[in-house]
């Protein structure tokens, strides 16, 4: 069996069969840079880069294109409020995107456009909508005819008649249709403006990813992805658009993530529950965010609490548990051989086999570290006493290993040093260098039978985090979880 997907676009899991064979185009919806991102974006982040990562684990040429949205209502206010231009917002919040994406490891999408730089292309899709009577100019502004279009709500499942009954719609008597949103905006006093048939004005919301997406990636793709607030109007409004001009498909496969709840409930500005990344990284480790992130369905949503985040990291310092003694194996000179035969170690064989089998179906992360931890289990099994004494044993340990890092890195796991994982997490006082001079006191201390000094010394490490092992090779050491 090969990969399927859920596709938002009929509600269903689909194989996945890009356009073209071993080639991925995938479009994200990026932030609007007004403020800093919270932990739902951390959300939505972190689950694209893992699928992103897994294609092309895979074996696919994965063209990867994020946006940023840097013109908006909320960015104007902001710079009107702080009396700056509303440019300086936007930089300053995408400087601050990448701060704290880059400590979670995500990898830079080939393109990341941003909308103002592509006000030729925005304006080109309008004036095409306006010329075949899809849209209509009033007063500066163009909107999107929604009746024009017999296909609307095909993503979300929201019939017209539904969607004028309930749905958040903008009252405005000049449009058409209650419905009709706009693509042109004309410029009020004080708001950034360029020149366009119309007037002077800046973008709609909708029609900046149509643009880039069809600017990047071509009038049809493989993967539109977002959160799936974004399903309406967003998504929905671009499926219009874009259809509206070109007559094709515009997006094939629809991936939509689920929401972040904070103990249960919404996470809401009102509720006092709405929390930055940067104040969740300020108190937790990346990794275990990640870890977090990964342990639940991308579609599922996921409760964050200090329960939940405490389970995952447990679960995580397992992980690095064998990470540190795979750095042990190696400072020992050991090298990877090959793992056991005999069915307690096949969970650890098959691994790799056993990972894409849960990764291939929608991308079920939870699925994947189930396998992982089958995997790990059987690797213990193998952990040598003393690494440089059981060289054959380190050598298994090693080629088991071997075989799970490809799939750490597909989940963008384990990414600093063992040691640097647990110092931090511990709060230990020590650094490495420090410990290494406190064990050579202790034996020299030993070596002149001073054993009141020497239990003095390990009491001190303990007391600091640091245990001590003793053996016939020496003393080895590790930061306590």
């Amino acid at each position: 069996m090969g990969l399927s997907v859920f596709n938002t676009l009929g509600n269903r899991k689909e194989p996945f069969l890009p356009m073209e064979p071993g080639k991925v185009r995938m479009y994200v919806c990026g932030v609007t840079v007004y403020d800093l991102c919270h932990i739902g974006h951390a959300r939505a982040n972190v689950a694209f880069d893992i699928i992103v990562r897994y294609l092309r684990q895979r074996g696919f040429d994965v063209t990867y294109v994020r946006n940023f949205t840097d013109i908006d209502d909320k960015i104007i206010r902001r710079a009107n409020r702080e009396g700056v231009a509303s440019r300086e917002i936007a930089e300053r919040y995408i400087r601050a995107f990448y701060e704290d994406f880059d400590r979670m490891g995500l990898l830079r999408p080939d393109i990341e456009p941003r909308a103002t730089d592509h006000i030729p292309e925005i304006l080109r899709l309008a004036g095409r909508l306006v010329e075949t009577g899809k849209a209509y100019v009033v007063d500066g502004d163009v909107y999107y005819s929604v009746k024009g279009f017999p296909g609307y709500g095909k993503l979300s499942g929201k019939n017209t008649e539904d969607l004028l009954a309930g749905a958040r719609v903008d009252v405005d008597e000049r449009k058409k249709d209650p419905l009709d949103f706009a693509l042109w905006k004309a410029s009020k006093p004080g708001e950034p403006a360029w020149d366009s048939p119309w007037g002077p004005g800046r973008p709609g919301w909708h029609i900046e990813c149509s643009a880039m997406a069809m600017k990047h990636l071509g009038e049809t793709f493989d993967i539109h992805g977002g959160g799936k607030d974004l399903v309406f109007p967003h998504h929905e409004n671009e499926i219009a658009q874009s259809e509206g001009a070109t007559g094709k498909p515009y997006a094939r496969y629809w991936i939509h993530n689920g929401f972040v709840n904070i103990d249960n409930e919404k996470m809401s500005k009102s509720l006092g529950n709405f929390f930055t990344l940067r104040e969740v990284l300020a108190k937790v480790k990346p990794d275990v965010l990640r870890f977090f992130f990964a342990s639940s369905h991308y579609r599922s949503p996921i409760d964050y609490s200090d329960t939940s985040l405490a389970e995952a990291k447990a679960g995580l310092s397992r992980l690095y548990r064998v990470k540190e003694k795979a750095e042990a194996c190696e400072a020992a000179g050991a090298r990877a051989s090959s793992v056991p035969e005999g069915e307690a170690f096949s969970p650890l064989r098959e691994a790799a086999e056993r990972f894409d089998e849960a990764m291939d179906d929608d991308f079920n992360t939870a699925a994947a570290l189930g396998r992982i931890f089958d995997a790990v289990r059987a690797l213990n099994r193998l952990v040598p006493a003393n690494p440089a004494a059981e060289t054959e044993k380190a050598g298994r340990f090693l080629a088991g290993y071997a075989v799970l890092r490809p799939l750490f890195d597909v989940l963008g796991l384990l990414r600093e040093p063992a040691k640097d994982y647990f110092q931090a997490e511990g709060g230990h006082a020590l650094t490495e260098e420090e410990i290494l001079l406190r064990i050579e006191a202790r034996r020299d201390a030993r070596a002149r039978k001073d054993f009141a000094e020497a239990d003095r010394i390990r009491k001190e490490l303990d007391a600091l985090g640091v245990l001590l092992e003793d053996s016939k090779a020496g003393t080895s050491w590790k930061y306590k979880a």
